[in-house]
This record gives C-alpha cells, sequence and structure tokens, in this order.
C-alpha cells in the first residue's frame, strides 16, 4: 500500500526520524489525537470565509435558482409523512446529546414488494423524568399509493428511548427483515414477527449495550453464513455529570466554535468503545471486538459504519467514520480478525493530513471500474473528502480535483449516498445537511442552523457538478437534515429520498426527473447457509458497453440505511448483457434477465456458476 499523507507529513516535520520510527511514531498516533487532536475548538477546519447569496442569505440557506430541471419534488406532506415529527432536547441545544438528531430506515417489513419508511425518534430529560410523553419512532406503511400510513403502536417499534440510529438486516436468516436501533441508553434489536408486528429482543439477544451508540451496520464478517453486527460508540454522555465549559473537566476551548458559547464536544469527552457482535446462530449474539482487533482502544467519537468490501477480495471490510478524530478502515483478514490499515490505507485523515469531523459514509463505484469510492461528510469549515479507490486497499483523497470540496465547505453534512438519479449508469452523489449549533443563525458566517441540501452529478467518472436548487423544488428545501436513506420507494425505476429532520417533520423528496433513460432493479435472496437478504453481496452488470457494480449494503449513510435492492441506470440500453452477482461467502453466478424497466429477483443458486470476471477498469472508463 502506498505511504500515507499522515506519514509523509510526518517525515517532513520530523527529518531525524528514520522511516521504520517515523512508522512506529504513526501507529500511535491515533491514541495521542483522541485527547490532543491536532487544532483546537470543535470545528476540525479553521474558520472560512463567509459565504452568501444575491440576497444576503447564508448560501446554506440560499443560493436558490428561478428555472432548470426539476430533480425532486417535496411530497412530504401529500404521502403522510409530516404528521410525525422528530423532537431531540431542548431549541437551545445546550449539551451534545441534543444536537446529533437521528437516522431513518427503507425496509419492506410485510414483504409486499414496496419500501415502507422507519424514521427514529430522539427525546428529552422531562420524557426520561416521566414529566411528559416520549417522543416515538414512525413505521410507516407504504400505502401503493404515494401515501404512508404511521403503523408503529401495531407494529411495536416506537421504542419511546432516546433515539440516533437503525440499521435493517433478516440476522435469523428467515426470510423477514429485522431492526436494530441505537440509543442513548439500552439498544433495541426489534424481531419481525412475520405479521406486520415485532418483538425487541435486545435484552435476549446480548446485544442492548448502553450509554451512547450510533449508526451501525450488519454483514458477515466470518463467512458462516450468518450477518455480525457493529455498532460504533460515541461520546460518554453522564446524566448525572453534565459537560459544561469550565466545569466538570471539560476545558471551555471545547464549548466554544469562532468564539461564540456552544454545547461542549465531542472534543474534551470521553468517547465511548465500538463493538463487534458475533452472530451465534442460536439468537444470540457475543461481544468479539477485542478478538477481531475492533474494539477501539483509543475511544474515538464513532458516528457512523459499514461492512463492505474493499479491496475486492470476496470478504466484507469495515468502514468507521469518527467525529472529529481518525476513520477506521479494518481489513477483514478472513480468520476472524481485521487489520487496521487506516493510516497506510489513507482513509483516517484527508488530504491536507488532518482529521476530519466525519459524520456518514457513502460507498459506491463513481468511475465504473468495479472497486467502491468512499465519501465522508463532515462539519462546516471543512470540505467533504471523496476517497477514489485506487485498489488493495489504497484510497485517496481526491474531492478538489472533482470538484466537489469548496462548495461543500459552509455545510455541515450528515447523511449521504451515491446514487444514480437519472439513469444515466453513472452513480451520482447526494448529501443533507443541518447545523449542531443555533448560535449560527446569529452571525455572519455564511452558514445556517438549517441548510439545503447537495446533490452532485457525476459528469463520466471524470467530476461532479453541482445540481441547481430550483426555487420550490425539493432540492431548495431548507431543513436541519440529518439521516437520509435513498430508494425506490414507488417501484418507478427512479429513486427517492427520505430524510429525518432534526426538531421538524420529515422530508420525502420524490424523484421527478424528467429522463427517459432505462433501469433493472434486483432483488437478491441467498441460499440456504447464507444470508438470505444477500448483505454483503456484489453485483457487476453488463449494458451499453459499461460494467458497473452494486452493493447490498446495510448501514453507512449516518445512522441510516437505504434500500438493499442494487439499482442500475442504462440509460439507452435496452438489454442487459450479463449480471454477476458475487454472493456472501464467495460463490460466483452470472444471471440473465428478459428486459429491462423492471425490478428482478435473483435467487442464489439458480444462475450459471462461472468464474468471476476480474474486477478489472471497464473499457472506456477513467482511470
Amino acid at each position: 500500500m502506498r505511504t500515507s499523507l499522515f506519514l509523509a507529513l510526518l517525515s517532513a516535520l520530523t527529518p531525524a526520524l528514520l522511516p521504520a520510527q517515523a512508522a512506529d511514531f504513526a501507529a500511535s498516533a491515533p491514541a495521542q489525537d483522541a485527547q490532543a487532536p491536532s487544532s483546537a475548538g470543535v470545528n476540525t477546519g479553521p474558520p472560512q470565509p463567509a459565504q452568501f447569496d444575491e440576497q444576503h442569505r447564508p448560501i446554506t440557506a440560499g443560493g436558490f435558482v428561478s428555472g432548470g430541471p426539476l430533480i425532486f419534488q417535496d411530497i412530504s406532506e401529500k404521502s403522510g409523512l409530516t404528521h410525525w415529527t422528530h423532537k431531540m432536547g431542548t431549541t437551545q441545544k445546550k449539551y451534545i446529546i441534543e444536537t446529533n438528531g437521528s437516522g431513518v430506515c427503507l425496509i419492506d417489513y410485510d414483504n409486499d414488494g414496496w419500501l415502507d419508511i422507519y424514521l427514529v425518534n430522539g427525546s428529552t430529560f422531562d420524557a426520561l423524568d416521566g414529566k411528559e410523553t416520549p417522543p416515538h419512532a414512525a413505521l410507516f406503511h407504504n400505502n401503493h399509493d404515494g401515501t404512508f400510513t404511521d403503523v408503529s403502536a401495531q407494529a411495536g417499534v416506537t421504542n419511546d428511548r432516546w433515539g440516533f440510529g437503525c440499521a435493517v438486516a433478516d440476522y435469523d436468516n428467515d426470510g423477514w427483515p429485522d431492526i436494530y436501533v441505537t440509543n442513548w441508553g439500552k439498544n433495541r434489536l426489534y424481531h419481525n414477527n412475520h405479521d406486520g408486528t415485532f418483538t425487541d429482543v435486545a435484552e435476549k439477544a446480548g446485544v442492548t449495550l448502553g450509554n451512547w451508540s450510533t449508526g451501525a451496520t450488519w454483514g458477515d464478517y466470518d463467512g458462516d453464513g450468518r450477518l455480525d453486527l457493529f455498532v460504533p460508540g460515541y461520546v460518554h454522555f453522564d446524566r448525572d455529570n453534565l459537560p459544561t465549559g469550565g466545569e466538570n473537566g471539560v476545558s471551555d476551548t471545547f464549548c466554544t466554535f469562532r468564539g461564540v458559547q456552544v454545547n461542549c464536544g465531542p472534543r474534551g469527552l470521553k468517547g465511548e468503545p465500538d463493538h463487534l457482535f458475533h452472530n451465534n446462530g442460536d439468537g444470540t449474539f457475543t461481544d468479539v471486538s477485542e478478538k477481531a482487533g475492533v474494539a477501539d482502544a483509543p475511544g474515538y467519537y464513532g458516528l457512523s459504519s459499514l461492512f463492505v468490501d474493499i479491496n475486492n477480495d470476496g470478504k466484507v471490510d469495515l468502514l468507521v467514520a469518527d467525529d472529529s478524530t481518525p476513520n477506521y478502515l479494518y481489513l477483514n483478514k478472513g480468520d476472524g480478525t481485521f487489520d487496521d490499515v487506516s493510516y497506510e490505507s489513507g482513509y483516517a485523515l484527508n488530504e491536507a493530513g488532518r482529521e476530519t469531523a466525519s459524520m456518514g459514509i457513502a460507498a459506491g463505484d463513481f468511475q465504473n471500474n468495479g472497486m467502491v469510492d468512499v465519501f465522508n461528510t463532515t462539519f462546516s469549515d471543512d470540505y467533504k473528502p471523496l476517497y477514489r479507490n485506487e485498489g488493495n486497499a489504497n484510497l485517496t483523497d481526491i474531492s478538489y480535483q472533482l470538484g466537489i470540496a469548496d462548495i461543500t465547505v459552509p455545510f455541515l453534512g450528515w447523511g449521504d449516498a451515491f446514487f444514480d438519479y437519472d439513469n444515466d449508469g453513472w452513480k451520482d452523489l447526494m448529501m443533507a445537511d443541518g447545523h449542531v449549533y443555533p448560535q449560527v443563525d446569529q452571525h455572519p458566517w455564511g452558514t445556517s442552523w438549517a441548510e439545503r441540501p447537495l446533490l452532485f452529478h457525476n459528469l463520466g467518472g471524470k467530476k461532479f457538478e453541482v445540481v441547481p436548487a430550483v426555487e420550490g423544488s425539493g432540492l431548495a428545501d431548507v431543513i436541519a437534515g440529518r439521516g437520509m436513506a435513498v430508494g425506490d420507494l414507488f417501484n418507478d425505476g427512479k429513486l427517492d429520498v427520505v430524510i429525518n429532520v432534526m426538531d421538524g417533520h420529515p422530508v420525502l423528496l420524490r424523484n421527478v426527473n424528467p429522463d427517459h433513460n432505462h433501469w433493472l432493479e434486483l432483488k437478491l435472496v441467498g441460499a440456504p447457509g447464507s444470508p438470505q437478504d444477500a448483505v454483503g453481496a456484489t453485483v457487476y452488470l453488463t449494458a451499453n458497453g459499461m460494467r458497473q457494480r452494486g452493493d447490498v449494503l446495510s448501514g453507512g449513510s449516518y445512522a441510516s440505511t437505504s434500500d438493499p435492492r442494487p439499482h442500475f441506470g442504462l440509460g439507452q440500453a435496452t438489454a442487459v448483457d450479463d449480471i454477476e452477482v458475487h454472493w456472501p461467502g464467495g460463490k460466483v453466478e452470472h444471471f440473465t434477465v428478459p428486459g429491462v424497466d423492471r425490478i428482478v429477483t435473483i435467487t442464489q443458486g439458480t444462475g450459471k456458476p462461472r468464474p468471476a470476471t476480474a474486477p478489472a477498469v471497464a473499457a472506456g472508463a477513467p482511470r
């Protein structure tokens, strides 16, 4: 693997160190960084010049155009989602526990072929003390007519705890998706009862944990055919020892933003460890974090995680996005353990050799070269890094080369995803945004509490260009966005977006892009002895002279899970040449489909088992 930028900078700054000594020093750097980050204060990047539009609005809440193509239509009210409201703490946001917001998961919980929506809620101190009714999570059933009905009470998934994230997968291989919910306090594991209801089995399963858990992910890391669970820990938040500047051991330095008093953290606060739970196959799990080498000994501030095959060896690796501390990339060694290659891979830090306040993870092959690239959302006053996968788990931050760095600086990003919104065969990129400090609205910093989402159009894998926010369209929604999930909610071949809004109504952005491109969507079903929902599978689709990659994933986007069905835009192609599926466990099959513009179910064991095509760069794809 290439030497990381961190090592290069370290060598330049410490010329007296021999290469071996520099490597040893770098190996110990994470533990030091957790307590002594490279820059003081709550933000990882230095203050940036304010950006305003022609009406002198912060660019995060303005910059709209009067005309242009309408990509998304906000149908939140029409769909029925606005009957539910997210709530987390007070409007003053005095403590960090009140600021991060919650996620959203897309799940076909009743197996009727239509995606339903699960929205996690927060809570308040008064609710915890029994002084008010706790806000509840919501499961919205898809009525197949553009509307949704809140069935959370009947389904038994209201949570009624201080919620943050959700991750969906069929952990017991019974053919029905289950939901893991992360909280401040005990987590829940909602087992699907096959009748429209769920039962919380977290205590019996041994996965409740405690304190503050965030964006979990499911994946079969050891290849035994059962999905395992990874849960990152964020901040150790003590109700009896609330973090206040200058008190309880918290320095004022970690309670200010641009010189203004704000809530404290995460820097200056104790972090929570991460946990990997091995699925025992009997409804219980065993914590193997230490044994597997993913326990996060330094206590970084984990916000999102994702099992995905980064180096194309057929085994899922593990990405962890950490707030204000270096990110983790763990390579799966195939023996039940992982190799921490965070620094040498280039993922620990950004191009400037700096840790970022990473929030969400988007993973996707934006160049159509067979390798998964990674995009992280981060804090305001910092650009959002996109790491190009060079092969062999070498990740290079090329945000500035792609044209997505400068415009993202004022925004504070959360949920994110690679997806082909116009079905042209190239994965685009979107992020949901919103600040954590209400105080920013009182200062001319060019950023805002409520922010509009950003959508970037992929120009043939070589550049991204921002899609203008047309007035009155979904991209002009100014909201306190947090979790975001993407999926084909209306089974029409166009990918829609759901955003969980801090202290507000959720937003459903229906894809109304006026293209006439073709598409194909795949529902993968695993064979007995392997994950039934095929989480961890990789699909290569060849059409129109182009080979695309899609992965079945659970987690990634901040505290959220998107549509598990790989979706492929086909451009003007009216036929698919080949579908190559790499199933969890290593088996490879090729499939043909009868046409396009449809959703097709593919079952393991029914294809043609042929040798896998090497994941080489597709003809004509950029290198």
